[in-house]
């Protein structure tokens, strides 16, 4: 095999995405190239403006558009009085696809026993005070059935104790080490419909 050093590095990049591997990289590095005009130049511009302009909210930790306001905690035209708090924006877009909840989100970016994740860097901080400036009434804690999923959701519950908001988790139908982003609509629809507080 020819030895092409822009190649080799694409590769290895491309198989650092989740559920890709080498061979799987080289596949899309050779649709890639065989489709310059109307792949790669057009890619590496949306790649190049993605990476310029789109950020993590320091309020919510939605992504937002350097040029516009987030659209997750922003001004909004409907009210709503609960939050739902996912680990990752993953969750958040399969909660959304499932139409089976209605109000805000707040996505933690992790959580606390995360390889390489610092408890400051996750946004619960900004979440009590999104709690207690929106007046929110229920926090509906979304993270995964996992060790590491459920020590964030009692350090969560702990940091609110002071707001006297209702706080309840997700229910039945998440299974033990689950992932919120891999589970079909009618076991979200289970677990919203059947919360229980802590």
């Amino acid at each position: 095999m020819q030895k092409i050093n822009e190649i080799d590095e694409l590769i290895k990049l491309i198989a650092k995405l989740p559920g890709l591997g080498p061979k799987s990289a080289k596949r899309i590095v050779l649709k890639l190239i065989n489709n310059r005009d109307e792949l790669v130049k057009p890619m590496a511009n949306t790649l190049a403006q993605v990476y310029k302009n789109v950020i993590r909210c320091q309020s919510c930790g939605a992504l937002k558009s350097n040029s516009l306001g987030c659209s997750n905690c922003g001004d909004k035209i409907e009210k709503y009085n609960k939050i739902c708090v996912v680990e990752e924006i993953a969750d958040q877009w399969s909660i959304e696809n499932s139409n089976i909840y209605k109000g805000y989100f707040h996505i933690l970016g992790g959580t606390i026993s995360s390889p390489g994740q610092r408890k400051e860097d996750l946004l619960i901080n900004s979440l009590v005070d999104r709690v207690i400036k929106d007046n929110i009434e229920e926090v509906i804690i979304a993270t995964s059935a996992t060790v590491e999923g459920q020590t964030t959701a009692y350090y969560i519950q702990d940091s609110l104790k002071q707001t006297n908001t209702k706080v309840s988790k997700l229910a039945q139908g998440l299974p033990v080490g689950g992932e919120i982003e891999s589970l079909d609509d009618g076991t979200l629809y289970s677990a919203f419909k059947n919360r229980t507080g802590i």
